[in-house]
């Protein structure tokens, strides 16, 4: 891949980013379309992120947001498509007339994940997290009329979470008591740090049929497996 100065830069911004797939996936796929662009990553720490969103306005770029900087990013860019603006995260964004565009794409790839599972319709989904990534599973449950059981280490945050998911048009509490979810989402960074805390409140689960992983930040699309 040869850089100049009329190559694009796309970039994925996050904290941590060293363990995203994107640039290998993008890279290979620009080389293959014969693109004249280059994928990096980008580690932004959070006070950061409103000046490297805007220095890649400046230049035309384009590219994702992961963890931890979702919500921030929605917040940052100059305008917003419809599923952007009621997630409240933005995963994707590109620059028109020099400023930035911002979407989510996690809601259709979430969606996506379960209708290679089967599992797109109504039924029990347990949503673990409440970060920008699980706002999209939020939407994603409304779409699909499911149940929606949100699980976090902070109690209260499940609760905070649920009464927003509600005003979406979700039907949503906080998990409790036994549950046999349809779905279990994972939309936690669990493994991005060394040290952990496990949650704090854990009901049993008896899953049924279906885990997901809703960060798509190794692949920019929701995982997907058979429980």
């Amino acid at each position: 891949m040869e850089v100049s100065a009329s190559t694009r830069l796309l970039a994925v911004i996050g904290d941590p980013v060293a363990h995203s797939l994107s640039p290998s996936m993008h890279n290979a796929a620009i080389r293959v379309l014969g693109l004249d662009a280059v994928y990096v990553a980008l580690r932004t720490p959070a006070p950061a992120l409103a000046t490297v969103l805007a220095a890649l306005a400046g230049v035309g770029g384009a590219g994702n947001v992961t963890v931890p900087h979702k919500e921030a990013a929605e917040r940052c860019v100059a305008r917003k498509t419809d599923v952007c603006a009621r997630v409240g995260a933005c995963n994707t964004f590109w620059t028109e007339h020099g400023a930035l565009v911002g979407d989510n794409t996690d809601v259709a790839g979430i969606l996506a994940a379960l209708r290679q599972l089967g599992a797109d319709g109504a039924g029990r989904w347990l949503l673990i997290g409440t970060g920008g990534a699980a706002r999209a599973v939020a939407v994603a449950a409304a779409a699909a009329k499911a149940d929606l059981h949100v699980l976090s280490r902070n109690a209260a945050r499940a609760h905070d979470f649920a009464a927003w998911a509600r005003g979406q048009g979700t039907r949503a509490d906080a998990a409790r008591g036994n549950l046999e979810p349809d779905v279990a989402i994972n939309a936690t960074p669990a493994g991005l740090k060394d040290a952990e805390p496990a949650c704090r409140s854990r009901p049993r689960l008896r899953p049924r049929r279906h885990a997901v992983g809703a960060h798509a930040d190794r692949g920019r699309r929701a995982g997907a497996r058979r429980a």
